[in-house]
Formats: structure tokens, sequence, C-alpha cells
């Protein structure tokens, strides 16, 4: 399928954190280890997203995408790297057959202070993912947020594949908030787009990853993915970067939330 990261922590160089390690993300792009018949390569484009603190202390996401393979795009090491940012997401893609192959197709997706990613499929995506919009508004209906969830939504999609819509609807639970703030609240939001995708095809591939440049939330539904978290900063990657023994595997069916010195992995339900 893909293969995916985020970081928060000290400030990096962008371009580097898809090189770092001997088993970097450019690296999986080519020799992932662990795909579970999601595919042998991921040569069907990539992504990064970083943050950057305006003067008026405002923070905004920044973003570059290639429809090609990140290992023939020369700005990874000429142009990236003079980039700096406590917290980077990046992507490469493996596209499902039927999907297209083009820039706006490749994550991270952004919005706001927001950037996302998906490693899997959703099987018959266009069904399955209307029909969750159509639950999702019926409550928001109640709630008195008519906007959400409205089909007209749907519309704002930047690709014709199943991450792009998942992301218009993942920002719309965001949007709904939390009363328990925001690091339950994104988790209550990925945890509640997985399960209503599951109940209507369970062999959907769900690994979602999210960041609002401050902390990651993620989900593992079948496909892999490892954490290092130590005191000053936090990894969440589909594969371990290299041999630190500290790289702690995350079990199937489960989300996850990080930041510098927390890690949280729970049951998805």
């Amino acid at each position: 399928m893909c293969r995916h990261l985020a970081y928060v922590g000290p400030s990096v160089r962008v371009g580097e954190m898809l090189t770092l390690g001997s088993h970097s993300l450019r690296t999986q792009a080519w020799v992932p280890r662990d795909m579970r018949h999601g595919g042998t390569i991921n040569a069907d484009g990539f992504g990064v997203a970083w943050w950057v603190a305006a003067p008026d202390e405002s923070v905004t996401v920044s973003r570059y995408r290639n429809a090609a393979p990140i290992w023939t795009d020369p700005a990874v090491e000429e142009v990236l790297p003079q980039l700096e940012s406590t917290a980077v997401l990046g992507a490469v893609r493996s596209a499902t057959v039927g999907m297209p192959v083009e820039r706006s197709a490749c994550a991270p997706f952004v919005r706001d202070r927001w950037a996302f990613s998906h490693n899997g499929v959703v099987p018959d995506w266009r069904r399955t993912l209307t029909s969750v919009a159509a639950e999702f508004a019926l409550t928001a209906a109640e709630l008195g947020a008519e906007e959400l969830f409205a089909p007209a939504r749907l519309l704002e999609v930047e690709s014709a594949t199943d991450a792009a819509m998942l992301w218009v609807l993942l920002c719309d639970l965001l949007a709904t908030g939390s009363p328990d703030g925001e690091w339950s609240a994104a988790a209550a939001a990925v945890r509640l787009l997985v399960a209503a995708i599951l109940d209507r095809t369970p062999d959907a591939r769900l690994n979602l990853l999210l960041s609002d440049g401050t902390q990651v939330w993620a989900t593992t539904c079948h496909h892999s993915l490892s954490a290092l978290v130590t005191d000053t900063f936090a990894i969440v990657s589909s594969e371990p970067l290299d041999d630190d023994p500290r790289w702690q595997a995350i079990g199937d069916r489960s989300v996850v939330a990080a930041r510098p010195g927390a890690l949280s992995v729970d049951a998805l339900f």
C-alpha cells in the first residue's frame, strides 16, 4: 500500500527526515520489509509536510508532493534539507489498482494545522465512504452542525482516491471537537472513522496517521507500525528507521497517541 512516518521533537531538517536511518522512508519506498500483501514497492509518488511558526506565534503547515518515485527527486537532498521544523509527516505511495497516479493523490493531505496520511485501502470506497458520510451527517444534524458531512463536502476531495475522501471525513470529525481536549478528540475521531468503515467493509486496511505539529495519532488495521518515543522526541513509522532497540512494534487494531515523553497504545475498540 504505502509507507509513512511522523516526527515531533527538536528542530530537524525536513529532507533529512526522509532519508534518516539505515532503513529510511526513502529506502522503504523500494525495499519495504513488511508490506503484508499490500504490494512490493512504493513508487507512485511521495510527499512531506512540515510546520512553520509565524511571527504572531500561529502555526501553518507547508507541503511538498511529487507523483514520481521519491528516489528520482533531487529536491529530497538539494532543497528539502534547507528547511527546518520541529514536526514532519512524510509518506511514500503505492497506488491501489484503479486509482490515479498523480500529485494530488499523494499524502500528506493538509488543512489548517493538520496533516494526514493513509496506508491501506477501502474496498468499494465510493459506496462505503459515502455511506459513512451519510451516517455522520445525521448525527451532525442532531447537534445543529448541518454544514458538516454535507454531500457538497465530498466534492472537496483533492483526488479520486479513498485516502482523499477519508481526509474530508476526518476533517469534519476533528471539527466536532471533544470536551476532553484535543489529545482525546483526535484519538476519538480516528477511532470513530475506522469503526464506521469496518462496520461496512470488514476487510478494509486502515493505518491512519495524523499530526497537528505537536502530537501524533495513528491507527493500525492490518498494516505494520512502530514507534520510538523518548523524553525529547517521538517518531511513529510504518517500519523502524534503524536497528535502535527502543523501537516498539504496535499491535494490530490499535490506536496510538504520541508526543515527546508520552506514548499511549490502546485497543481500537
